[in-house]
């Protein structure tokens, strides 16, 4: 499950995917349009019940099997593109040809390939050079990565012009510390300290707007042309550079934006009568800012970060229905089989400073395993199936669902002719024998459907009706497709290496894929069609919108698409954006009258709002700007 936000490792909202053309599966015009009248219930009788099949019994003990494997050192961590993700992908494919399944990847293979950003590097072209009176002998030349290193966010472009000094560079939402308030920063490069005055407690309100992304933000908005970022020495005694690690969306903060070391800056300082340790104990005792603009000094900077390209795939396979019309409608299972490799700064790791292998045994080897344990009793059956089914294993996950974002746009079966789709996504740490079901709201017939396929007095359900969430579902109900979502929570261990094979609870995922099998069973042995239903907004945290925020939009980010400005992928029926004529596809560029560049800008500019107040939010809409008025709601 991908991991929504991380305020120091920047925001962590991928936007990007690079295209590329599969197969596809066609379907007879007559049949799509008896396909496309939905039924309004689901006949389940004895004859269609999973349970009741003759497919083998899905155990404990397979179900530990697998996940032993997937979370073993040999793969590494699964990380998309990696030696490791393919040996996955490998024994996966192994599996599902021995089980009979057909693939439906490219060419008729069983892999889904496309491409995403893996990472960054320096290009050639990085300069930095201090000129002036201030400066002894009148001019300096900083060398890339000894004194100074680019962003992963960094705008590529050249500056030059004076050189101010602007505290944390921060501002609280609610004024009671702005950096900016005396500080005149239009038209220069400012200088600004890495973290808060508030010190290490991640709670605190101005922690929460102290990511490198924000800070960036904050200056190009009051017309900075460039960003520099020193770590203090009651921060880190060792002067370090900030890591070159890239944020997943690659977007653009639209200013140069540069980490540098204290020594390269302390001539600088003592010729404005500071020193680093002075300014940092001022500001973290007093709670105010200091600046100031540095004498005869002027900068010239140049960026230039180069993306890494990778390529990974999705593992798709599929089990052809026996009735002549049902046969070309497909209920898709799915779960991700990527995780975060060796981990790090940027990856999501809950220990980004800890660079080892994240075993993800219930992310999502526990969600994987039970995938191919369900794949394994359709197969054996395979002679009662009247849909058809698809079975997916989905990379990118972590990276910002990709691997779904990218299925939704090729899909191997017509999304027309999608039934339903049904996620698993770390279903391994079941506790009090509660499991958690995303999507119960988005078809009329879950409810009861889940009631009727919960055997097991002792398991309770917990009814989540949101079709939105962190993992590959969201993909596809943003497609008006139904979806179930399996959670049994998360734990101590999540994105972190201790989530290791042996602290699963396996007897409580066998409950879990027992309950998603039988599901499965019903669906794809007949019966009406479950009708599409489009939750009402709740304004909860699954918005898009991370939970420290206090009001919402109600939209959903298209976390894989790469553009500049944040394109809509939904809007939540009744929110704030529905009310003022936003619509999916919609591009943001404007807000409150501020820029939008990216994710990581709506989301400063969110947090800055309050409830009621009305903003003027301008879009691109087929090519055209169309500015609308929006009232923000009340997060509840």
């Amino acid at each position: 499950m991908k991991k929504i936000t991380d305020n120091e490792i920047f925001d962590g909202f991928p936007m990007f995917t690079i295209h590329t053309r599969v197969t596809m599966h066609m379907i007879r015009i007559n049949q799509l349009r008896r396909m496309l009248i939905p039924a309004i219930v689901i006949s389940i009788g004895a004859s269609t019940g999973f349970a009741q099949s003759s497919s083998p019994a899905m155990s404990a003990e397979e179900i530990a099997a697998h996940v032993k494997y997937l979370s073993s050192d040999e793969l590494e961590g699964r990380g998309s593109g990696t030696p490791g993700h393919e040996k996955a992908a490998a024994y996966v494919i192994r599996l599902l040809q021995s089980y009979g399944l057909h693939p439906a990847g490219d060419s008729g293979t069983y892999q889904q390939h496309f491409e995403f950003v893996a990472g960054v590097k320096l290009g050639s072209a990085n300069e930095v050079s201090f000129a002036g009176a201030g400066i002894p002998g009148g001019r300096t030349e900083l060398s890339v990565d000894s004194d100074f290193r680019p962003l992963g966010f960094s705008e590529d472009t050249s500056v030059a012009a004076p050189l101010v000094f602007a505290g944390y560079g921060i501002s609280a939402n609610d004024s009671s510390y702005d950096d900016f308030r005396n500080c005149d920063v239009t038209g220069k490069v400012v200088v600004v300290l890495r973290y808060s005055p508030a010190g290490s407690d991640p709670h605190a309100s101005l922690n929460q707007v102290s990511s490198l992304r924000n800070k960036a933000r904050l200056a190009r908005e009051r017309g900075a042309l460039g960003l520099i970022v020193v770590t203090g020495p009651r921060d880190d005694q060792d002067d370090d550079l900030i890591r070159l690690t890239f944020d997943q969306a690659f977007a653009s903060s639209g200013i140069p934006a540069i980490s540098m070391k204290r020594s390269a800056l302390d001539p600088l300082v003592h010729a404005a009568g500071w020193t680093f340790e002075a300014i940092q104990d001022t500001i973290n005792r007093n709670k105010k800012p200091v600046t100031f603009v540095f004498p005869d000094v002027r900068i010239s900077l140049r960026t230039d970060v180069r993306k890494v390209t990778g390529r990974t795939e999705n593992v798709v396979a599929f089990l052809p229905g026996r009735d002549p019309v049902l046969k070309d409608e497909a209920v898709i299972l799915g779960a991700h089989l990527d995780h975060l490799g060796y981990g790090g700064p940027g990856s999501g790791s809950m220990v980004p400073d800890t660079v080892a292998i994240h075993h993800g045994a219930d992310d999502n080897a526990s969600g994987s395993a039970g995938l191919l344990a369900i794949a394994r009793s359709l197969a054996a059956d395979s002679a009662s199936l009247q849909r058809s089914v698809v079975v997916i294993f989905f990379s990118g996950e972590e990276l910002g669902t990709l691997g779904s974002g990218f299925y939704v746009l090729h899909p191997f079966f017509p999304l027309s002719a999608t039934t339903a789709m049904i996620n698993m996504d770390m279903v391994g740490r079941m506790e009090n024998n509660t499991l958690t079901v995303n999507g119960t709201g988005t078809s009329t017939v879950w409810d009861s459907l889940l009631t009727l396929e919960n055997t097991n007095p002792s398991l309770t359900l917990k009814s989540v009706p949101d079709g939105y969430g962190p993992s590959d579902h969201a993909q596809f109900y943003g497609k008006d497709i139904p979806v179930l979502f399996f959670f049994t929570g998360t734990h101590n261990d999540y994105h972190k290496p201790s989530d290791t094979w042996d602290r699963l609870n396996y007897p409580g995922e066998e409950q879990v894929v027992r309950l998603v099998g039988r599901i499965t069973g019903d669906l794809v042995r007949g019966g009406g069609r479950p009708p599409f239903v489009r939750v009402a907004s709740t304004g909860g945290p699954s918005t898009g919108d991370a939970r420290a925020f206090r009001v919402t939009l109600g939209i959903i980010p298209d976390y894989a698409e790469g553009t500049q400005g944040m394109k809509i992928s939904g809007v939540r029926p009744g929110g704030a954006a529905e009310k003022a004529g936003l619509m999916p596809g919609d591009i943001i560029v404007m807000m409150g009258g501020k820029k939008v560049l990216n994710i990581y800008d709506y989301m400063g500019l969110l947090g800055e709002l309050k409830a009621g107040q009305v903003v003027e939010v301008r879009v691109m809409r087929g090519g055209k700007s169309v500015t609308c008025t929006a009232t923000m709601e009340k997060r509840k």
